[in-house]
């Protein structure tokens, strides 16, 4: 890392502190004393709403723009809220899904929703049952909502299908929790690092792999530039993730070269 790796690794860490609740994150500054009168209208107004990360991200197939996710990243009411949106590309609302993701400051999860308008009416929602976590899908407005069980502990990643800021803020996790500067570089635990997640989508639970392989030139919107590449796998992929060690690691491309897809951020 760069000679402002110090104050980059605060940044990540302060990142995963808001979006999971970790308890390494960075002093904030001091501030200063307020007046009595200055709480007392503190307390009564609700606190404002803190973005993290937001924008959107463009996914291409063999070079073709099909879908785009505009997503935000923010802390609001002590919890994190990523809120993600795909819309069909081509402007003819073939895809159309939306997605809402809440987790408290110790990293549980609050709650999970999805719901698709285009091309079908569907639903779901993932809620903590215990130390667990069950799931809900609806079919329709009328009929009762299926349940399914995962036998997983309730602070476990939500990855669906097709939201790209979830992966995002998995890499960050792995970052704050497997990774640290030394000498100037970024030195994480040899070997990939296992995390346990949920697909509610494909009402599924998987074990995904995240390591560390270093700093790559990669072509973006036709500009070059230096980024730090993350490998995730699973049983049966392989993806390449780059983030920008000099902007609160956010996670710029990914690359699937076995559905080629290419995912950018706008």
């Amino acid at each position: 890392m760069p000679r402002n790796s110090a104050s980059q690794w605060s940044t990540v860490r302060w990142l995963v502190a808001i979006v999971l609740g970790c308890a390494f994150a960075a002093q904030a500054p001091a501030q200063k004393q307020d007046t009595a009168k200055d709480k007392d209208k503190d307390k009564a107004r609700p606190p404002a709403a803190a973005t993290v990360d937001s924008g959107s991200f463009g996914v291409f197939i063999k070079g073709q723009r099909v879908v785009t996710e505009s997503f935000s990243v923010q802390q609001e009411r002590g919890l994190s809220i990523i809120k993600s949106h795909l819309k069909d590309a081509s402007g003819t609302a073939n895809n159309d899904q939306s997605s809402e993701l809440e987790i408290m400051p110790n990293a549980q999860l609050v709650r999970y929703e999805w719901d698709e308008t285009t091309p079908a009416v569907s639903s779901l929602v993932v809620t903590p049952s215990n130390e667990f976590l069950i799931e809900k899908i609806s079919t329709s407005a009328t009929a009762k909502p299926a349940e399914q069980p995962f036998l997983m502990p309730n602070t476990s990643m939500i990855l669906d299908n097709n939201f790209f800021v979830h992966r995002e803020v998995l890499l960050w996790r792995y970052l704050a929790a497997d990774c640290h500067p030394e000498g100037g570089n970024l030195q994480c635990q040899t070997g990939p690092v296992e995390f346990g997640v949920l697909v509610p989508q494909d009402r599924t639970s998987l074990r995904v792999r995240i390591e560390l392989v270093g700093k790559e030139k990669v072509n973006i919107r036709g500009a070059e530039r230096e980024l730090l590449r993350l490998n995730l796998s699973g049983e049966g992929f392989t993806w390449a993730l780059w983030v920008d060690d000099h902007d609160q690691f956010k996670l710029m491309r990914v690359a699937i070269p076995a559905d080629n897809t290419e995912v950018v951020r706008d």
